[in-house]
């Protein structure tokens, strides 16, 4: 499929878009464009370098969520494929639209350019903090096929993550966005699969506080990440993996 690069799109209901876009403005420390589309539903998220890859959307129905666009040479033959494998797919203007075997809508879109990762953002205290993952959370009786699909879709590597109900597939060099897959057992068995953004730093307690001055709210803490919702009241986390790397220290 040569997935080239990778787009997290926050899709938001009207009521949230706005504030929603704010705050992660300041997250990633870029700025937001002039909005577009027919009905001023979308607005890029441009960094202070590098090429953006977070974007937002009104959504008019639904609670809204996260999802995926894999940027592609060949838009008709990568949504054929991914049909083979089990997605469901709609063709758009310019792009295809899909959902996965466990539901979660993504988009396959062409590709363009040789986009350049943008690099972490320092905060005032010197750390750093990057928005660098989507996770997908997944029923427990899908995970093992949704792995499996994901890893065929992009041709990306899966490997175990550093918990029994974490995968992860390894993003090519310069890509911004890598894909975590979770398996959540209390979802139920028929639910669909959903998606939120996450967030390395080298500071969690510094980086979720300054979070909060500007309207997230803390869900819960864990050992190696802390669980928010932004300020449209959309969930993710910001975790302990190092900005550079991506991984967890040692």
């Amino acid at each position: 499929m040569g997935v080239q690069w990778v787009t997290a799109f926050l899709d938001r209901r009207a009521a949230g878009r706005d504030a929603a876009a704010a705050f992660w403005a300041r997250v990633t420390a870029g700025t937001l464009s002039p909005v577009r589309g027919v009905r001023g539903e979308f607005a890029t998220v441009l960094p202070p370098d590098g090429e953006a890859y977070l974007r937002v959307q009104t959504v008019l129905e639904g609670p809204g969520g996260t999802h995926l666009d894999l940027h592609v040479p060949d838009v008709e033959s990568a949504a054929r494929r991914a049909q083979t494998l089990g997605a469901t797919a709609v063709p758009r203007d310019g792009y295809v639209a899909l959902t996965s075997p466990a539901g979660l809508p993504w988009c396959l879109v062409p590709a363009a350019g040789a986009p350049r990762r943008p690099a972490p953002v320092e905060r005032e205290g010197g750390h750093h903090s990057l928005l660098d993952q989507v996770c997908i959370d997944i029923p427990p009786d899908a995970f093992a096929a949704e792995c499996a699909f994901w890893q065929e879709v992009t041709g990306w590597q899966l490997r175990p993550g550093s918990r029994p109900e974490f995968a992860y597939l390894v993003r090519p060099p310069g890509i911004a966005v890598r894909l975590l897959l979770q398996r959540l057992d209390d979802m139920p068995a028929d639910g669909r699969a959903r998606a939120h953004p996450d967030l390395a730093c080298g500071d969690v307690p510094a980086e979720v506080a300054l979070h909060q001055t500007w309207g997230a709210r803390v869900l819960g803490r864990f050992p190696h990440w802390t669980a928010l919702s932004d300020p449209s009241g959309m969930p993710y986390c910001v975790t302990r993996r190092d900005p550079v790397t991506g991984t967890l220290p040692a």
